[in-house]
C-alpha cells in the first residue's frame, strides 16, 4: 500500500512538473510524452470513469508531442499503451475493438521507429491477443475486479472450477499487462529524471 502510495505521489509531481514546464515551452515533446505518461499512470488508481477521462487527457498530451515531432517512438509506445488500457475499460465489444485496433497501428509505428526495441516488439506481439482477452475479462464478468471496482456479486462457493477459470484470466490480465504498466512507469521515470538533470547539449537528429 506503501509503495502504491509513493507511486502516486511521484506520478502526480510528475504530471505538476510537466503542466508547469509546458506553460514555458508547449512545443517540447518530451515533456508533453512525460505528461502523457504520468496520466497513464495515475488513471490505475482512479475509477473507471475518472480513469477513462484521465487516459483520454493523457491521449491528447501524446497527440500533441507528435504534432512536434511524428517520428517520435516512445511516444507512438505511450500512445499504443493508452489505447490498450482505454480499450479494457469498455465492456462494448465493438467499441473496444476500435481502440485496439489504434493501439495496434501506434505499435507497429513504435516499432518502424526503433526496430531494435524488445519492449516495442513485445507491445504489438500482445496487442494481438488483447481482444480475446478482452472478452474473456468481460464475458466471465471480471471488468470490474480487475478495473478495482467491488465485485457485482460474491464469490461462488458452488463451483470452485469456474473461480479458477477467473483467476487464471485475471493473472493473465496481469501477466501481460503489468510489465506494460511497469514499462510506462519507467518511460515517464526517466523522462522526468532527464528534465532534473543540468541542460546538455541536444542529441544529433535521428
Amino acid at each position: 500500500m506503501q509503495n502504491e502510495f509513493d507511486r502516486i505521489l511521484f506520478f502526480e509531481h510528475a504530471r505538476k512538473t510537466a503542466e508547469a514546464t509546458y506553460s514555458k515551452d508547449p512545443l517540447d515533446a518530451e515533456n508533453l510524452t512525460r505528461w502523457g505518461g504520468a496520466l497513464l499512470e495515475l488513471a490505475q488508481f482512479q475509477n473507471v470513469a475518472d480513469s477513462k477521462k484521465m487516459i483520454l487527457d493523457g491521449i491528447s498530451k501524446l497527440e500533441e508531442a507528435l504534432l512536434v515531432q511524428p517520428k517520435k517512438h516512445d511516444t507512438l509506445w505511450c500512445l499504443g499503451n493508452a489505447y490498450t488500457s482505454f480499450a479494457f475499460l469498455i465492456p462494448d465489444q465493438d467499441e473496444a475493438k476500435e481502440s485496439f485496433e489504434k493501439s495496434s497501428v501506434y505499435f507497429k509505428q513504435a516499432v518502424d521507429e526503433d526496430p531494435d526495441n524488445e519492449i516495442y516488439r513485445k507491445s504489438l506481439e500482445v496487442a494481438a491477443k488483447a481482444p480475446e482477452l478482452h472478452m474473456e475479462i468481460h464475458k466471465h464478468g471480471l471488468a470490474q475486479q480487475v478495473m478495482g471496482a467491488a465485485p457485482a456479486s460474491g464469490p461462488s462457493t458452488s463451483s470452485s472450477a469456474k473461480s479458477s477459470k477467473k483467476k487464471k484470466s485475471s493473472d493473465l490480465k496481469y501477466d501481460i499487462f503489468g510489465w506494460i504498466i511497469l514499462a510506462v512507469g519507467i518511460v515517464a521515470w526517466v523522462g522526468f529524471a532527464k528534465s532534473q538533470m543540468p541542460a546538455s547539449p541536444p542529441p544529433p537528429p535521428r
